[in-house]
């Protein structure tokens, strides 16, 4: 599919065939893809929660609202991410550039992270929400649909995945086969109203 018609098609979708299923190899063919995406000083904060377990699921749609995605939809993640990588041996996320291009960044990273704390955060959001974005286009460029959620209780569902304490819970995201199309788009503002040139006045 051509991406512009993968970003034109893609909607959140949220009724899926329960039947459908995913074969292993197009689940690692979209996390491929998902950590190929940029990451500030390539620190790779994400990290995929492949929910398998049924019961899980189950529990965790009692904190989604019951939205039935959670439980229907062929592929549920939890993305997460590891708002202290910046601290854990960055220099295994350099070790295939050449040494004085690692040796330059990975001295860098300290420096601009440390105390920065509200940053570290931001960044690993950054991440994880440009990661989000490409799974969902690889999946719609597979023929599969996706709906990415923030409406849970996001700490009981931290608790359900044992999520360590210097990680962030970031959004759901289910994919699978679509039983129904979405509403129309709500509508998008005019690039007129949400493009500034140089400066805002």
């Amino acid at each position: 599919m051509d991406i512009f018609d993968a970003i034109k098609q893609r909607r959140a979708v949220k009724h899926y065939d329960p039947d459908h299923r995913m074969a292993p190899d197009q689940i690692e063919t979209l996390l491929e893809a998902a950590i190929l995406s940029p990451t500030s000083f390539n620190l790779q904060h994400w990290r995929f929660v492949v929910v398998e377990d049924p019961a899980l699921r189950a529990k965790i749609r009692e904190h989604g609202f019951n939205q039935a995605q959670i439980t229907d939809a062929s592929l549920l993640l939890i993305v997460c991410a590891d708002v202290q990588a910046w601290k854990k041996d960055p220099a295994r996320c350099w070790a295939n550039a050449p040494k004085e291009v690692a040796q330059t960044m990975v001295g860098m990273i300290g420096p601009f992270h440390e105390g920065r704390e509200q940053l570290q955060r931001d960044e690993a959001m950054r991440s994880i929400g440009m990661a989000m974005q490409t799974i969902m286009l690889a999946a719609k460029g597979m023929g599969l649909d996706s709906s990415p959620m923030i409406g849970f209780e996001h700490d009981k569902v931290a608790q359900l995945i044992n999520l360590p304490a210097d990680h962030a819970i970031g959004p759901m995201l289910a994919i699978g086969k679509k039983v129904k199309d979405p509403m129309p788009r709500g509508g998008q503002l005019p690039l007129s109203e949400v493009v500034v040139t140089d400066r805002f006045v």
